[in-house]
């Protein structure tokens, strides 16, 4: 297996007042070597630049790391700044320019005196697979809502063609008719995410299970292989057969 890279993804929600929250999802480009094709939330690696910000703001570096990249990697993917203040417009236009120029974040939010909040995003899970390919994330996913007069979701049409709100239940739903490819950590994720009516009942999920490091195994059941995941997480899938799961 080769060398995890460690990244991280935000799960953001927006309410509406229907039955259950809207989430983020990219699409990404078929071209890309990951998930190439798949609905995916925004995120990304983890790169120098948020681990030397980590290290500024203290405590344990690798989680704050992380929650650094969700957000960096969500505003440059999608132009949405979550932990962020003060925050208007041409600030966000001028920071997500900076970003993609490959300026570090730390630096550009020291030029635009802005504050970084890395706790507006809860811990959720984190995965790891163990299969045989080019490229291993070792993900950490986080949860956090939408900001207040947020600005609307734009595509950064470089690793991504799109961007859309659905439910966690429409886009499950769309995978099972075809008309929608989500890799096998997704689909667990959205399975779990389905189950909630809301951000803050997500959230008290979040915080009732353990975030244990995922690795899906293979085992055979009744003759037939299937990819599992541990039973005490919080997911109410931990099998599927290996013949219909995808992986990145």
């Amino acid at each position: 297996m080769s060398t995890p890279i460690p990244a991280a993804t935000l799960v953001l929600f927006r309410e509406t007042g229907g039955p259950a929250p809207d989430l983020l999802f990219v699409e990404r480009s078929r071209a890309m070597v990951f998930a190439g094709g798949a609905l995916v939330f925004p995120g990304g690696r983890v790169d120098p630049g948020d681990r030397a910000l980590a290290l500024e703001l203290g405590g344990d570096p690798d989680d704050m790391a992380a929650r650094i990249a969700a957000i960096r990697e969500t505003i440059e993917e999608v132009g949405v700044a979550v932990g962020m203040s003060p925050m208007a417009g041409a600030t966000l236009e001028r920071l997500r320019a900076a970003l993609h120029d490959g300026v570090a974040f730390g630096a550009v939010l020291h030029d635009l005196s802005l504050t970084l909040d890395p706790s507006a995003l809860t811990g959720f899970a984190r995965w790891l697979p163990a299969h045989a390919a080019s490229r291993i994330f070792d993900t950490r996913f986080y949860l956090a809502r939408l900001p207040a007069e947020s600005a609307a979701a734009v595509v950064d049409a470089t690793e991504n063609v799109r961007t859309f709100w659905a439910t966690a239940q429409d886009v499950l739903d769309d995978a099972d008719a075809g008309r929608a490819t989500i890799i096998f950590p997704t689909r667990r994720n959205l399975e779990r995410l389905a189950q909630f009516a809301d951000f803050d009942a997500a959230v008290a999920d979040a915080h009732a299970h353990e975030i244990r490091t995922v690795t899906p195994w293979s085992e055979t059941r009744d003759g037939r292989e299937y990819l599992c995941i541990p039973d005490d997480l919080g997911y109410p899938v931990t099998a599927e057969p290996m013949s219909a799961a995808v992986r990145g």
